[in-house]
């Protein structure tokens, strides 16, 4: 019999071996219980995907200031000069454009300076003898007014990061709520592992009773072997139960990493001693919806789709543009005579009109169906929202009913295999009895924890449906 306890511990031995050469790849982490909140700020902090869509924000608002761009300052210059023929004439000049953000217009200033001689048919082109001065500002009247290319370019670019920022959060919940469900399957996992190992270890301590009782002819030799093969289904539970912790802990370094960003193992000397504890979020359907992002996303495509149409209906519109401008020539007379003298204000209109809009038309139908189809979708989603909550309290009620009947259940089985274990001592019961009496406490210890489990998932699904950032750790 001592050959087959060595060769018991033999096993255990090899079985341990075999499942930390699977966690040889990465790093185990040092011996110090690992927190529900440890876990939630390294996962807000370096799982890829959130850092993928905190990237995505930064290109958003990178597209935001090219869309700036299209209200730069932009200065044009040009120069124009006869190289032969009768005329000489040679003329130098400069523009400054900027857009405005309102009224589709925008402000410009120029300077030219012309030498030689013209042309009478290019008489415009004469200067004074230090050139002249141009100011002028330009304003849409009918299409341009409300709506243009450029502004829709900087309002789309405006929504694109709020979307990135939505979508970010959105992100950012899904993977504390699985960073959750690794971090409690790994604790309830190791619990598991605890108890099945004192029920293994009460095996072991009476074997040394009924070998004493054995050698001094008390208990028959088969009692003996009996235990000992208590002894060996219940190391097997103990490596399947290690298996399922390993595998638990690389599930969980997905979001366990170092400052590099690497994954973790986490040791089972950091498993806490009991589940972690959840708040419970409250319930208010109006404040669900106003705090989901997934519902701000539909609100914030169907803002971009009327937006288009307002581009789109912008552009039936004929274009009436007032311009109003003044000049003035500097220094003394130039070649082309005194009427160039003083300040010239001059005012004008600039009108078109589209004769076809069957483009504009096409658009016009697909954005409001655009519009329609995110109305559609965010009813869906609200629908739905209902139906996860109502759920979820569902769940919750009877998690917390299977906690309580679930202890209360462990309380007797412990009691019954404690006075089942003394019987077998008085020689009042058999080896059958005490250990039937041992799992059913372990089976129903493993149900507590089981139930618990169940009531921290719950409580953490319903943070996750809630958008109860706090208690994501977000």
């Amino acid at each position: 019999m001592p050959a087959e306890r060595a060769a018991s511990r033999l096993r255990l031995a090899v079985a341990g071996l075999t499942l930390a050469g699977l966690c040889i790849a990465s790093k185990p982490l040092a011996a110090q219980t690992l927190t529900l909140g440890e876990v939630l700020a390294s996962s807000r902090a370096h799982v890829p995907q959130v850092l993928e869509a905190i990237a995505r924000v930064r290109a958003a608002e990178g597209r935001r200031l090219a869309a700036d761009g299209a209200f730069d300052v932009v200065f044009r210059g040009n120069t124009d000069a006869r190289l032969g023929g009768f005329y000489d004439g040679k003329v130098l000049g400069g523009t400054v454009t900027r857009p405005l953000q309102n009224f589709g217009g925008e402000v410009y200033a120029g300077y030219r300076l012309s030498d030689g001689r013209f042309p009478v048919y290019e008489d415009e082109r004469f200067t004074n003898e230090l050139g002249e001065l141009k100011v002028g500002v330009m304003f849409a009247l009918l299409r341009d007014r409300m709506i243009d290319d450029r502004r829709f370019a900087l309002s789309q670019s405006d929504a694109d990061i709020d979307l990135a920022r939505n979508e970010q959060l959105i992100v950012a919940i899904g993977v504390q709520r699985r960073a959750m469900d690794a971090y409690g399957a790994w604790v309830a996992t190791g619990l598991r592992l605890a108890v099945l190992r004192d029920l293994l270890a009460l095996a072991e301590n009476r074997q040394d009773g009924i070998r004493r009782q054995v050698a001094g002819g008390q208990k028959p030799r088969i009692l003996l072997v009996e235990n000992d093969q208590i002894i060996l289904r219940r190391q097997t539970l103990v490596v399947e139960a290690e298996q399922a912790l390993a595998v638990a802990a690389a599930r969980l370094s997905l979001f366990v990493r170092d400052e590099a960003g690497k994954p973790l193992v986490s040791s089972s000397a950091r498993l806490p001693p009991s589940l972690p504890p959840m708040p419970m979020s409250t319930i208010d359907l109006s404040a669900v919806v106003a705090a989901r992002p997934d519902l701000r996303v539909i609100d914030i495509r169907m803002r971009q789709a009327r937006e288009r149409l307002a581009l789109t209906l912008n552009s039936f519109l004929p274009r009436l543009d007032l311009v109003l401008e003044t000049s003035r020539d500097l220094g003394a007379v130039g070649a082309g005579g005194p009427p160039r003298s003083g300040t010239e204000p001059s005012i004008g209109l600039r009108f078109s009109v589209p004769l076809q809009q069957r483009t504009a038309k096409g658009q016009r139908a697909a954005n409001e169906a655009e519009i329609d189809v995110q109305a559609q979708r965010r009813r869906q989603l609200e629908d739905q929202i209902g139906v996860e909550l109502e759920t979820i309290q569902t769940d919750l009620a009877a998690t917390r009913r299977l906690v309580e009947l679930a202890v209360a259940e462990q309380a007797r089985a412990a009691e019954v295999a404690r006075a089942e274990r003394r019987r077998f001592e008085l020689g009042a019961s058999d080896l059958f009895l005490v250990q039937l009496r041992e799992e059913t406490e372990a089976s129903t210890r493993i149900r507590a924890i089981e139930a618990s489990w169940r009531q921290v998932q719950a409580r953490a699904e319903l943070a996750a449906a809630t958008a109860d950032l706090p208690a994501l750790g977000l």
